[in-house]
């Protein structure tokens, strides 16, 4: 209904008073002339005559006669967002819809995913900047082992896989993007080589079982990135190669500093969509636990746990 600004944020008050939130949602906002409008929407059908009872309460009898119902139709707002989007390229690889896989060059490799929940399609900034670090380490060299940790849809462990043809360990803590990243690898012929496990941090043993890797991408938050930079530089092998993302421009030197305490060293800097990407390599080795001391050269100490522990938390506090 159309109403005033004060009077429409008192009809959504008692909506948010009268209805379980679990069953309705209401929505205040102003239209291009000025005059506002409040909405009550719904899983199933209102009593008409209650509703208008509310509605008279806040406003009169008036404003109740004038209220409007209509059913709409069910759609996925999210698959309804991101049908429309076009493949996007880097290096390599194109991402893509099904409606799209004969627009896919045969020199390309093409990574299908399907818009469904929200865990990446591959057009963000971010992705797109780790399949262009992707496609450029490639180059010069092929991983034998390959991690992608808080991977989302996949589409950085599928990218990998079909590429390289080597197998690729890919982790998420929640059980949905899991389940959606299993599915885009069987979908993307990648299931032979890509295990998807859900896991929280590092500290899983599958992680530890199949290290040293070759390439670790890492497409997560600033604040994760950091507190999990021992364990992740713990699981890359020599002259390894560490991709980073998830970072805005102004995080990119916080992230960098925290790696560089762990022996790594920036490769390469991207920048693409607003959003920066770090190649980092690992130059030499370091003996599992070790630490510098000004005294005594290298010393070496048993982990007590506190950074796998850290590692747990900084996968809950990961961006999807």
């Amino acid at each position: 209904m159309r109403t005033d600004e004060r009077t429409a944020r008192r009809i959504a008050d008692l909506f948010a008073e009268c209805f379980d939130p679990a069953d309705i949602a209401s929505a205040v906002y102003e239209a291009a002339d000025g005059s506002w409008f409040v909405s009550l929407y719904g899983r199933r059908a209102f009593d008409r005559e209650a509703v208008r009872e509310i509605v008279a309460t806040a406003a009169g009898q008036m404003a109740a006669r004038a209220l409007t119902f209509e059913t709409i139709t069910e759609r996925d707002w999210v698959a309804d967002s991101l049908a429309g989007l076009q493949p996007v390229a880097a290096g390599r690889f194109v991402v893509h819809g099904r409606h799209d896989r004969p627009r896919v060059g045969i020199n390309r490799i093409g990574i299908e995913i399907e818009a469904a929940l929200a865990f990446g399609t591959g057009h963000h900034g971010t992705t797109r900047g780790c399949l262009l670090a992707l496609d450029r380490l490639l180059k010069a060299r092929r991983p034998g082992r390959i991690l992608d940790i808080g991977t989302g849809s996949g589409v950085l462990a599928i990218a990998a896989a079909n590429a390289c043809r080597r197998p690729v360990l890919a982790s998420d803590i929640d059980p949905r993007a899991v389940a959606a990243a299993r599915q885009n690898t069987h979908a993307n012929n990648a299931g032979a080589f890509v295990e998807v496990i859900r896991a929280a941090g590092l500290v899983d043993r599958r992680f530890r079982s199949r290290a040293p890797y070759d390439l670790v991408l890492a497409n997560i938050l600033l604040q994760p990135l950091r507190r999990l930079a021992r364990p992740l530089t713990r699981l890359a092998a020599p002259h390894g190669h560490v991709v980073l993302s998830g970072l805005l421009p102004s995080q990119a030197s916080a992230a960098l500093a925290a790696y560089r305490l762990q022996g790594l060293a920036l490769d390469r800097r991207i920048l693409f969509d607003g959003w920066a990407t770090l190649v980092l390599a690992r130059r030499t080795h370091r003996p599992y636990g070790a630490t510098r001391n000004a005294g005594a050269g290298l010393a070496l100490h048993t982990s007590t746990g506190k950074s796998d522990r850290m590692g747990t938390i900084a996968a809950r506090l990961r961006h999807p």
